[in-house]
């Protein structure tokens, strides 16, 4: 598409992606940690978000465009960038004084992320279309919560769903703030609330999904 074209573009596109992602993981996490405040507001939500037609038909398949267009873009300008340096003789590129381990390696949490989705879809999405389209289940309101804590007696898949989100953790206290500089809204005035507002968020959403996996290993073995 031409309006992709020039490197501004991409990075506007890209920013843009990543603060629909960055909604979608307060929405996400604010469902799953009521799975440790309350099973019955759990089920509820997740009833909701699994049976209504706009989030199943419409909001579902842009997510996953939007996680998808997401990666492609930023795999994109990582390879514009390689290029642009190579491309140079006079630039010389001093990795760790030009830039912090999160921004030089943004490639690699982003292949561990990708990886764990894969793993994320087929414990919950692959599932639940094989429940509802293969299977043909009748509707149940009250299954959510056990499918969830059922996940979460593996400990291997804990400990996998732990390091995932550390490496979202470092994705984010990159992605944040570099979302907001390509939107050009990173200016001098706002660059500190912007940067704290950025590690904090990181902390929390990361944070918050480890304990929801943590809680729910832990209380299987009370």
């Amino acid at each position: 598409m031409r309006i992709f074209k020039t490197s501004v573009a991409r990075k506007v596109a890209m920013a843009l992606s990543a603060f629909f992602l960055i909604l979608f993981l307060v929405i996400h996490l604010a469902v799953n940690f009521m799975s440790v405040l309350s099973e019955d507001t759990f089920n509820m939500l997740s009833h909701f978000m699994g049976t209504n037609p706009l989030i199943q038909f419409a909001l579902q398949p842009v997510l996953l465009l939007g996680v998808i267009f997401h990666f492609v873009m930023g795999f994109i300008l990582e390879l514009q960038n390689k290029k642009a340096r190579g491309n140079n003789p006079y630039y010389s590129y001093n990795g760790a004084a030009n830039a912090s381990w999160m921004s030089r390696n943004m490639i690699i949490t982003g292949i561990m992320i990708l990886l764990f989705l894969a793993l994320h879809l087929y414990d919950f999405w692959v599932g639940e279309m094989n429940y509802k389209y293969i299977q043909g289940y009748a509707p149940d309101e009250t299954r959510y919560y056990g499918e969830l804590v059922e996940k979460f007696h593996s400990l291997w898949r804990v400990i996998l769903y732990v390091l995932a989100f550390v490496f979202l953790c470092l994705h984010l206290l990159h992605g944040f703030q570099s979302a907001f500089q390509s939107m050009g809204w990173k200016d001098d005035k706002r660059k500190k609330f912007i940067s704290c507002l950025g590690n904090w968020y990181s902390y929390i959403i990361c944070g918050g999904f480890i304990f929801v996996a943590l809680y729910h290993y832990i209380n299987s073995l009370i």
